[in-house]
């Protein structure tokens, strides 16, 4: 009976070694054939290339190209606000704080970008306040921070993709102008209608809506509106322009009231905070990303603070990650961001254990060529087998995400381009064709 259990555990080690003499020896194969990929590609020799190949069952590195170098992640930099708010928000989140105090009802922003959202469209916030036989008072002040982040392009301030940063966000912080007729267009929020005024000096090209730097001053060509147009620009942000906004969205006064928010000041539930992640990574959403971590930080405190935020985060959740992050801002925008490909890939493990839960994790990212900003990256399909996040700039096109492969392993990866002056598409293609190859050979 003793030699008969010896014979067992013997057979069992010798089988033991032999499956993770196999494991080794498969991920040895991977390292070395795209390795070569890398090194036979003659357009990846051109600029500053980070790749990092991770197997999250052996907890292995499989290959690595400078995955220790730092490079601009651009909208890889929502993966960090993604996996903030899976630690820091609850499945309902904060919509605004709020007292009862006599016959008046004061509330204060939380950040929360889900207000009349574009695509959200959540109304917690606003059937609460519409449903109060109250007085309504608007309390700003919690908001510690600029109305753009730290490195942002202040020439873009008129593009839908940087709209302005509050305490109290509404409707995206934009006013979208669309097709009304052919010399008439419809404004939302409404409250802008009178901001809007014809240039009579400009009667040629396409009918475009711009506003002025420091105002709410909208104005466009003297030239028909053509059908199916529908353009969205940022509104010029303050405390007053917050209330005038909910004013005229609420059809009710609101007025302003300076006032430290209490101890006790009650909290509303708001939109479900999948569904706004969802809605962040899918079309990669700037307003949506930095609001967030404004939420993030209402949980820990007084004060809206995009910094306070991420010294938090960095601090309490950041610490498995083998390289120090550069983090200066929610959505990517800023070149001040700094991230290695390696700690893009840990991150992505973390989040995967995190949700525990693959088709609900995948769901909420881009899908090769199927859904978000990956759809047209890879041939159009029911079955995708890359799931991920994107992250441009001028010069800079990554991609850091999840790879099925026909063997059904999965493996995460992170790949991110800098400081090429050649076309974001042949960079995208070659991006494409290697993780495809992995895709296809493991």
């Amino acid at each position: 009976m003793f030699r008969l259990k010896n014979q067992n555990l013997t057979f069992l080690a010798v089988a033991l070694s032999f499956g993770l003499l196999s494991a080794c020896s498969a991920n040895k194969i991977v390292s070395k054939k795209v390795a070569k990929e890398f090194k036979n590609s003659q357009v990846i020799k051109q600029y500053q290339v980070g790749f990092a190949l991770y197997n999250p069952l052996d907890k292995r590195m499989l290959f690595e190209k400078d995955a220790d170098k730092y490079f601009t992640p651009a909208s890889n930099t929502k993966l960090y606000t993604f996996f903030a708010s899976l630690k820091m928000l609850p499945d309902l989140m904060p919509a605004l704080r709020y007292i009862e105090q006599n016959d008046s009802l004061i509330f204060w922003g939380t950040g929360d970008p889900a207000f009349l959202q574009f695509a959200v469209k959540d109304k917690s916030a606003y059937n609460f306040l519409l449903a109060s036989n109250k007085k309504l008072f608007f309390s700003p002040g919690r908001y510690a921070g600029s109305f753009f982040g730290d490195g942002w392009a202040w020439d873009d301030y008129d593009y839908y993709y940087q709209p302005e940063i509050t305490e109290m966000p509404i409707m995206d912080n934009m006013v979208t102008s669309t097709y009304a007729g052919p010399n008439k267009i419809n404004i939302e929020p409404k409250v802008f209608a009178p901001c809007f005024k014809p240039d009579s000096a400009k009667t040629t090209g396409n009918f475009q809506v711009s506003r002025d730097f420091l105002t709410n001053s909208f104005h466009y060509p003297n030239v028909a509106v053509k059908p199916g147009y529908s353009q969205q620009n940022p509104y010029k942000t303050s405390a007053q322009v917050s209330v005038e906004v909910l004013s005229d969205t609420l059809h009710k006064p609101v007025g302003l009231i300076h006032l430290k928010i209490p101890s006790d000041a009650k909290t509303l539930q708001g939109a479900k905070r999948d569904s706004v992640l969802k809605h962040m990574m899918l079309p990669s959403d700037n307003f949506i990303a930095e609001h967030l971590l404004l939420v993030c930080s209402n949980q820990i405190g007084d004060t809206l603070s995009t910094t306070k935020a991420i010294n938090y985060i960095t601090k309490n959740y950041l610490s498995f990650l083998p390289d120090k992050v550069k983090w200066v801002d929610g959505s990517g925008l800023s070149r001040q961001n700094l991230f290695t490909p390696r700690d893009n890939v840990y991150l992505l493990d973390s989040i995967y254990k995190l949700v525990n839960n693959p088709e609900k994790l995948f769901d909420m990212l881009p899908a090769g060529g199927k859904s978000g900003t990956l759809k047209n990256a890879y041939p159009k399909t029911d079955k995708p087998f890359v799931f991920g996040k994107t992250g441009s700039l001028g010069g800079v096109h990554n991609q850091s995400g999840y790879i099925i492969t026909k063997k059904g392993k999965t493996y995460i990866y992170s790949f991110m381009n800098n400081n090429f002056v050649k076309p974001t598409a042949e960079v995208r293609a070659e991006m494409v064709r290697i993780v495809t190859y992995i895709h296809d050979n493991f």
